[in-house]
């Protein structure tokens, strides 16, 4: 079946891919309010199953011995220590780390909030942790809030500001949690209730920039020349047969 420019079938293909191009250029536009505002590139999306309550998130959700740290577990890290202890000088330990930090340009650092909502923003390894502070508070819903940020397991608070990405062993990546530093539970558990992000932030979440599709390049396929069959050769005349001299005697 032949269908033509004006079938229905190709009319509804054009209108699918005119919603794309435009929801496209809508998230772009959205993507580049937000970087021009906070001078960074942001993603927002949702992860179920995070925690199951709002409010699992505050000062008491997990005892700091929630989480074990056995015996064997100790002398792992005491044996990986010695090893490269010993079979490493000083020099090429700092060497190599030098090596691999210079290697890493860039850490990508998502901040989970309790209402499963992640930011996900890109920091510079040498940037401060003080960095992540300041764009978060420029971010949440109630500024006015003290917060912190932990990471788990073991939960642990994040309070050198002074360190820098690499420092702290954030690096590539890390995932971090957020909760609202409130003295009252009570109060703890309503702000902890949510929204935490702007409606301004929020309005990212689920977009992503879909790359521009690439245009085919057409290329002029060259002539393939072909070589001249080749011009068959005469036979040579044979040459006369010699003839044995009659005074030579076998």
């Amino acid at each position: 079946m032949i269908v033509d420019g004006s079938s229905p079938l190709h009319l509804k293909r054009r209108r699918f891919a005119t919603a794309d191009t435009m929801e496209a250029e809508a998230a772009k536009t959205k993507f580049a309010a937000v970087k021009e505002k906070f001078g960074r590139d942001i993603r927002v999306f949702e992860t179920s199953g995070v925690s199951s309550s709002p409010t699992q998130v505050s000062n008491d959700d997990e005892r700091d011995d929630f989480y074990e740290f056995t015996a064997e577990d100790y002398y792992r890290m005491l044996a990986t220590k010695k090893v490269d202890k010993y079979l490493k000088t000083k020099k090429i330990r700092e060497a190599e780390a030098a090596a691999h930090r210079s290697r890493i340009t860039k850490t990508t650092i998502r901040v989970r909030f309790p209402d499963n909502h992640t930011l996900e923003v890109v920091f510079h390894p040498s940037e401060k942790i003080q960095s992540l502070y300041d764009l978060l508070s420029r971010m949440v819903a109630q500024p006015e809030v003290p917060f912190y940020v932990y990471t788990t397991p073991p939960k642990k608070q994040i309070k050198d500001m002074s360190q820098d990405f690499y420092s702290a062993g954030l690096i590539p990546g890390a995932i971090v949690y957020f909760s609202y530093d409130m003295p009252n539970q009570v109060d703890n558990e309503a702000v902890n209730s949510g929204p935490f992000l702007q409606e301004e932030v929020m309005s990212l979440k689920g977009l992503d920039v879909m790359p521009e599709p690439v245009e085919p390049i057409h290329t002029t396929p060259e002539p393939v020349t072909t070589a001249p069959p080749p011009v068959p050769q005469e036979p040579k005349a044979a040459g006369k047969k010699p003839v044995k001299p009659k005074w030579l005697k076998m």
